[in-house]
């Protein structure tokens, strides 16, 4: 029920430079006082309170090497005269919070220690101060996860909310029975190990500077101040965090703020629009757009995908609709700083080449976008094209898009939605998402808006049922997750918006940097300037119609809201949620 604080001393010509790292990873390191050289006393934490032996034990470390431990510092007060001490908060004060909203605390329970880990997320380095985060694990029933997240996202001094859920490897711990520090904690059946970001961090910032002479308290010993822990009452949707689960194998959650999430939702509901009046309401399947853009969040590379041939007595045979959308979201990505690239056709590389150039001189994109074409010459061609060598550990790509890209039906057709086949006009792209399934950490999203394109097979059996022809042109090919539109191009804008809106999400920027380093949201005019806008659209429809690809969704181009085409229609409102 009191606050607790880890307790790093160090010589009062580092100390400057110490609170700039603290200040830097304030995740890991929330300072809660720091003293002046030679004070033992903590007065505004703990009456009558003496830093050399309230920790119980001490570690000492000379130039970066552990070279002790002992109960007490007073044989060292002569040097501790020009030494600085740091209370930094920490996790355990946090428990009496997580016990009250009925989740059991397993080390406690099985009374050990917490289990530490040395990560490979890197804190953000200041002067000698260069090391990786430490977290503590603490296993959560699943069905307790996000009541877990929102007893702890509140208590920010006490590190707060979680930096990661699930997977340990995604940290870069390799084996949760052999914590760096503490005692290894046993997961019962249906628990979740969560991390914490953990003041052990400061420990690792002392070996990294390789100081003549540092003491830190030994871990699980714990200065107890006289403050008790008051649990703090979230009040907005936007301090409420959500937790989602966005893939099994690696199995990963990640976070989000109840604001956040209802802005995506309400965009699915925008691009659910059906001009056409095809049915495809019979298709949508609830906050796959949300799970979709955390999973895309996450994401490192992102191979996207487009064109469907569906005016195949033409040249070129593609429709307007994918290439817009398309580059909506590689505009998007770019912005976030991660790698892009597009896969087509090869009969359609010169023609992709040139939008892809026209879209960079419009300020579509920022940069050319890397044009790939993939052909099938053996079994493991996919399996090549996706992975370094062909070794399903060394993925290039982690997420694959589709938007509006003809899908393989079940008997290895391709059609358009007036069951003509153009098989002849379609590369196989189809098996790279079948090959994602069999890479851990690769997920798939398909964006369509008839049921025959890639990645609708999560949806067939409604295409069957509820859309004209569905059972011929319905695409046989799975995605993770289907976002269905009434436009594709639409589906493709709601991708990049939704990324907009999360990574302007405090909750999920802090989850993705693992609560080191700074807020980004600095760059956020870099990112509202890669949105897609009317203007944009406009451009690069007369720039596809100078290359001659035509409308395919003619339903849609010639009907009107308020005297406004339908496409600029929906655009002003996706910018009007923005």
């Amino acid at each position: 029920g009191y606050k607790q604080a880890s307790v790093v001393i160090l010589h009062k010509s580092l100390a400057d430079d110490f609170e700039k790292f603290c200040h830097a990873n304030g995740g890991a390191l929330p300072l809660l006082y720091r003293s002046k050289p030679g004070d033992w006393k903590c007065p505004s934490r703990s009456s009558d309170s003496d830093t050399r032996t309230d920790c119980l034990q001490y570690r000492i470390y000379e130039h970066g090497a552990c070279t002790g431990s002992l109960k007490s510092l007073k044989e060292y007060s002569e040097q501790l005269k020009d030494m600085v001490a740091f209370y930094l908060d920490c996790s355990f004060s946090f428990e009496k919070a997580v016990q009250s909203v009925g989740i059991p605390v397993r080390y406690v329970d099985q009374q050990c220690n917490v289990s530490m880990y040395k990560t490979a997320v890197p804190c953000y380095s200041v002067s000698t101060f260069s090391c990786n985060l430490v977290a503590t694990m603490r296993p959560v029933p699943e069905s307790k996860l996000e009541a877990a997240v929102q007893a702890t996202s509140g208590l920010k001094e006490a590190h707060g909310a979680p930096i990661h859920i699930g997977d340990p490897g995604l940290l870069g711990i390799q084996d949760l029975s052999k914590p760096d520090y503490g005692d290894p904690v046993h997961l019962h059946p249906g628990d979740i190990p969560v991390f914490w970001a953990c003041g052990v961090t400061g420990v690792e910032a002392i070996i990294s500077c390789r100081a003549p002479l540092a003491f830190t308290r030994s871990p699980g010993r714990m200065f107890i101040t006289d403050l008790k822990n008051n649990n703090v009452t979230v009040r907005c949707s936007r301090e409420v965090p959500q937790v989602h689960c966005i893939s099994q194998h690696p199995l990963h959650y990640s976070m989000v703020s109840a604001e956040a999430a209802q802005k995506i939702k309400t965009l699915e509901t925008l691009i659910g629009t059906d001009p056409g009046g095809r049915g495809i309401i019979h298709l949508h399947r609830p906050d796959e757009l949300l799970k979709a853009s955390l999973t895309l969040s996450h994401a490192r590379a992102v191979l996207i995908t487009t064109g469907f041939p569906t005016h195949f007595a033409y040249d070129p045979p593609e429709e307007n609709d994918g290439p817009p959308g398309a580059l909506a979201v590689a505009a998007m990505l770019q912005a976030l700083e991660k790698e892009v690239a597009i896969v087509t056709d090869q009969r359609a590389m010169n023609l992709n080449k040139k939008i892809i150039e026209e879209a960079v001189q419009l300020g579509v994109l920022r940069r050319p976008v890397p044009l790939l074409s993939y052909q099938k010459e053996s079994a493991d061609s996919a399996l090549k094209f996706l992975c370094k060598n062909g070794n399903p550990g060394r993925p290039r790509f982690d997420h694959l898009i589709a938007i509006e890209r003809a899908g393989m039906a079940a008997d290895g057709n391709y059609y358009n939605a007036r069951k003509v086949n153009i098989k002849h006009l379609v590369d196989p792209i189809d098996e790279l998402f079948l090959a994602a399934q069999t890479i851990p950490g690769v997920r798939t999203t398909g964006v369509g808006d008839g049921g025959n394109e890639l990645g609708m097979g999560k949806v067939k059996d409604a295409v069957k049922k509820h859309i004209k022809n569905g059972d011929v042109i319905a695409c046989d090919v799975e995605a993770d997750f289907t976002i269905v539109a009434g436009v594709s191009n639409w589906g493709g804008y709601a991708i990049a918006c939704a990324l907009y809106i999360l990574n302007t999400c405090e909750i999920h920027d802090r989850y993705l940097r693992k609560a080191v380093g700074f807020p980004q949201l600095s760059k956020r005019m870099v990112w509202l300037s890669a949105l897609p806008s009317v203007t944009k659209e406009e451009k690069l429809l007369k720039t596809l119609a100078r290359h001659g690809v035509r409308s395919g969704k003619t339903a849609s181009l010639e009907m009107e809201v308020d005297g406004l085409p339908f496409y600029t229609t929906h655009s002003l409102l996706i910018e009007k949620l923005l």
